[in-house]
């Protein structure tokens, strides 16, 4: 049955026995329309007939539609729509510059999607909007649109956790009503403000009752491992791991050759290697390459210097990390054989985690300072040798350019 082209206003009813009727674009007249207002009902075939169809009607949509849908938003989403902020906004900079629509980073297509309400991931992005994106943040242009992260263990807050002779909060969190009246002025703003997170809800048992065996003295260095992959996670999410938890919690796993790939690393210099070999592989490449791993590095001195409490406050949201990314992965549709491989890996994490921070919570202060020396003598090694290394690469690129490549047969 041949399709209908309609020119009327008329909405078309379509049915498996009346197939769907094609119109023509009240705005230009000349294309098919994909796309209809849902303020007006108006038929566009698109984003430049869209904004020229009625100006009071674009207007009042993103006025009244968008900014209430955002509103009722459900939070785990409020991560994911600041992204979508930050893209419509760079867009629309981009329009206000040039109104060039093929120097825009996204296609016509998908701003109409974002303007619809609809969720645009970076898979969902064409070849060529996934390359104007890269250069964007390249470039710092999206970067500089995101307020700069401060991490929990450089404020000096993180120098006064205190945490119960069984290892949990010695202040549980208060609700807003309760935190306004039981605090004073000073630390009602100390309250707000700070981002430390929390300790076990529980008390921590010993690890004797974990298990008969005696702790393994490679412990410290596994901790290593852990610390590393906690701060390269939190970096990557500028924070906020909520906001994706499966993509946060396989971050870990990938940074982590303990709690991703069973290891056992014997020194913190084998722990550390191999941390700094996934900074520098593909996947993580553009977060700044071993510049940006050594600077991890000292990341993990910083946190080893705060002392039990604060590391394990840190075990305990790495904790709350991994379990969280178990129950979204429950959530997700994927292929099973693939979602009981990740479960495995987060379930086993997961009691690893739990484990080291019962054996951190029983070790003496002094032990973390020692470690934190070890940390930062083997950076100076990994330091040095790239140092070297970088030196007889350009000894060698001197000397080959001083040599005759290809020599004549006489």
């Amino acid at each position: 049955m041949d399709e209908t082209i309609l020119t009327s206003d008329k909405p078309s009813d379509s049915s498996p026995l009346n197939p769907p009727s094609r119109s023509i674009c009240h705005v230009c007249q000349k294309q098919f329309s994909q796309y209809t207002c849902p303020r007006c009902n108006s038929r566009y075939c698109s984003l430049q007939c869209y904004k020229s169809h009625s100006l009071q009607c674009t207007e009042s949509f993103m006025r009244e539609n968008v900014v209430e849908e955002l509103q009722q938003m459900q939070p785990d989403d409020e991560t994911k729509q600041k992204m979508l902020d930050i893209l419509k906004r760079f867009h629309s900079e981009e329009e206000t510059d040039s109104m060039d629509v093929d120097d825009s980073i996204l296609t016509e297509e998908t701003i109409q999607k974002i303007l619809s309400g609809d969720q645009i991931s970076f898979d969902d992005l064409s070849a060529e909007e996934k390359k104007r994106f890269q250069r964007a943040i390249a470039s710092g242009e999206l970067s500089k649109m995101i307020d700069p992260w401060e991490p929990w263990w450089l404020k000096p807050s993180a120098r006064r956790i205190s945490l119960s002779k069984e290892g949990t909060q010695l202040v549980q969190p208060l609700v807003e009503h309760e935190a306004s009246v039981s605090l004073q002025d000073d630390d009602l703003e100390s309250y707000q403000s700070s981002e430390i997170p929390h300790g076990p809800e529980s008390p921590l048992p010993p690890v004797s009752k974990l298990s008969s065996a005696e702790p393994s003295p490679l412990l410290a260095v596994h901790l290593v491992d852990i610390l590393y992959s906690y701060c390269f996670t939190l970096r990557l999410y500028n924070g906020d791991w909520q906001s994706d938890a499966i993509g946060s919690a396989l971050a870990v796993l990938s940074m982590s050759s303990v709690l991703g790939q069973g290891g056992q690393p014997e020194t913190v210099l084998e722990a550390l290697s191999y941390c700094l070999e996934q900074i520098c592989s593909p996947a993580y490449r553009h977060m700044g390459g071993l510049q940006f791993g050594l600077g991890l590095i000292d990341d993990v001195i910083s946190i080893l210097s705060l002392g039990s409490s604060a590391l394990v406050c840190l075990l305990s949201d790495t904790h709350r990390l991994i379990q969280a990314g178990e129950r979204e992965l429950k959530s997700e549709k994927q292929k099973k054989l693939r979602r009981v491989e990740l479960r495995s890996k987060l379930k086993f994490a997961e009691r690893k985690i739990y484990f080291i921070m019962c054996w951190v919570y029983e070790q003496p202060s002094e032990a973390w300072s020692s470690l934190a020396t070890i940390v930062g003598a083997e950076k100076s090694s990994v330091m040095n040798y790239e140092g070297n290394r970088q030196s007889v690469k350009m000894n060698n690129r001197s000397e080959t350019k001083g040599k005759v490549l290809i020599e004549e047969i006489e």
